[in-house]
C-alpha cells in the first residue's frame, strides 16, 4: 500500500443492548454487551453502573433476536406512558456476565450484612436525636457502597452521621431521601385484596390518583379502606377510571325528560355498571329502564294535574300588623270587638286609633256639665231647702247690700 492510497475505516458494529431491572427501587437501564445471543433461562446478570457493581434481572428474556432488544428505546418509553417525570429508567452501563452461583451466594451474605447496618443506622441517628426515619439498606455486590434510604417531613443535616458510618464500616455510606409511596414499595407486603402490593411486585409508575376517583365508582370513603401502606389512595382505584368514565357518559343526566316506551318520565338515578335508570312518570311510577331503551325528549308535557302526593300545599301568609287609618271612624260604626286572636301589635295600633275618639267624648261629657242656667243654677233648683238659724239676709263681703238667702221663700 502507498502513502498515496487511503485506507478505508471499518464499518462499526451496531450495539447491542440489553434491558435490565436492577436496584431496590426497581430501576431499568440499557446496558451494552457483546454476547450474540441472550439466553433464555438465565436472567441474573451483574452488571456495571454508576454505583458500582451490582446484580440485576433481564426484562423479557423472550423479546431478543441476534442480541438485540426487538423494541427501539422510543417504543419502550411510549409503553411507560410517554416518559413522565418519575419514568423508571436511569443511567445505564455494561453488562460484566451472567451470575454464577458464587455471585448469588455473596449477595445473600450482603443482604443479611444490611440488615445489621439499618439497626445500626437507626440506632446511631436516635443518639443524634436526627428526626427521620430509616426505612431500609442495600449493600452493592461489590461491597464498594452502602446505600441507606430514610424519609423525612424537612431537610436533615446528615454529614456527623455519616462520618460516624463510614468510621464503622469502612466504606462509603450513601443517604438518599424518599417518599411514602417508595417506602410502600420497599417494605410493604400484602394488601387487603390478599394480593402483593402492586407498586412492590409490578407497578413502576405512580400515577396521581383524587378522591373523585373512588366516588364514581361508588366505593367506601372510608379513608382507611381506601388507603395503601403508603397513606395515600390505593392505586388500584385508577384501573378501572377510564372505563367508569366511558359507562357514565351513556347515562342521561339527572332530573332531564326521557322518552320510553310507556311515556314521558323524568330520570331520578342512574347505575354505571348495569347501565340501568329510575324513570318516573307523570302518574308518580317508577320504573328501572336500560339506556338502550332511552329517547331524548324534546317536545312539551301535557298538563295534567299531578297526584295528591306530589303536590305542593300551600301555607297561609302571615300579614303583618295594619297600619292606622287616616279617617277617624265615628262612635256609630265602632267595629265590635276583636278575636282574641289578633296580636299585641294590632291592638296597640288600634289604641292609636281610637285615641281622638276618646278626646272628643271627653270634650262633650265637659260640655254637659257646663250647660247650665243663665242665673248659673244647676237642674233642680226648685227644691226646697232645710231652715236654718241663720238670720234672713246676709251682709255681703264687700260692705253693700245683703242679698236675700237662695234657699229662703220670700213671702
Amino acid at each position: 500500500m502507498t502513502n498515496n492510497e487511503t485506507s478505508k475505516p471499518k464499518a462499526q458494529r451496531n450495539k447491542k443492548e440489553v434491558l435490565v431491572r436492577y436496584g431496590r427501587m426497581g430501576y431499568l437501564g440499557w446496558f451494552e454487551h457483546t454476547g450474540l445471543t441472550i439466553e433464555k433461562t438465565r436472567t441474573r446478570v451483574v452488571i456495571k453502573t454508576k454505583r458500582g457493581l451490582e446484580l440485576g434481572d433481564i426484562v423479557g428474556p423472550h423479546c431478543y433476536k441476534g442480541g438485540q432488544f426487538k423494541c427501539s428505546h422510543s417504543q419502550v418509553a411510549d409503553y411507560y406512558e410517554g416518559a413522565p417525570k418519575d419514568y423508571p429508567f436511569a443511567g445505564g452501563g455494561t453488562l460484566v456476565r451472567y451470575a454464577t452461583d458464587k455471585d448469588i451466594m455473596e449477595n445473600e451474605h450482603l443482604e443479611v450484612s444490611s440488615r445489621d447496618e439499618l439497626k445500626c443506622c437507626q440506632k446511631f441517628a436516635a443518639e443524634m436525636k436526627l428526626p427521620m426515619k430509616i426505612v431500609d439498606a442495600e449493600h452493592l455486590l461489590g461491597g464498594e457502597r452502602v446505600v441507606l434510604y430514610f424519609t423525612s417531613e424537612t431537610r436533615v443535616d446528615f454529614r456527623d452521621l455519616v462520618k460516624k458510618l463510614a468510621r464503622e464500616y469502612q466504606t462509603r455510606i450513601e443517604l438518599r431521601q424518599i417518599g411514602s409511596r417508595d417506602e410502600a414499595r420497599i417494605i410493604s407486603d400484602y394488601e387487603s385484596c390478599g394480593q402483593e402490593c402492586c407498586c412492590r411486585r409490578f407497578l413502576k409508575i405512580l400515577s396521581p390518583v383524587n378522591m373523585r376517583m373512588a366516588k364514581v365508582q361508588k366505593a367506601t370513603l372510608d379513608p382507611s379502606k381506601i388507603s395503601g401502606h403508603c397513606g395515600r389512595l390505593k392505586c388500584c382505584l385508577r384501573y378501572e377510571d377510564e372505563t367508569y368514565r366511558e359507562l357514565k357518559s351513556k347515562l342521561p343526566n339527572r332530573n332531564s325528560l326521557v322518552e320510553t316506551e310507556h311515556g314521558v318520565g323524568k330520570v331520578l338515578e342512574g347505575q354505571i355498571l348495569t347501565q340501568l335508570v329510575v324513570v318516573q312518570y307523570e302518574d308518580g311510577k317508577t320504573e328501572a329502564v336500560k339506556v338502550d331503551e332511552l329517547k331524548p325528549f324534546t317536545g312539551k308535557i301535557s298538563t295534567q294535574k299531578k297526584p295528591a302526593d306530589n303536590r305542593r300545599r300551600e301555607q297561609p301568609v302571615k300579614r303583618g300588623p295594619k297600619e292606622p287609618e287616616a279617617k277617624v271612624q265615628s262612635p256609630a260604626k265602632e267595629t265590635k270587638e276583636q278575636p282574641a286572636e289578633n296580636t299585641s301589635s294590632q291592638q296597640q295600633a288600634e289604641g292609636s286609633a281610637d285615641a281622638p275618639e276618646k278626646k272628643k267624648k271627653r270634650r262633650r261629657r265637659r260640655r254637659k256639665k257646663n250647660t247650665k242656667t243663665t242665673d248659673g243654677q244647676p237642674n233642680g233648683q226648685g227644691q226646697q231647702q232645710p231652715q236654718t238659724d241663720q238670720p234672713a239676709q246676709q251682709q255681703d263681703n264687700n260692705g253693700g247690700e245683703s242679698k236675700p238667702d237662695r234657699g229662703q221663700i220670700n213671702e
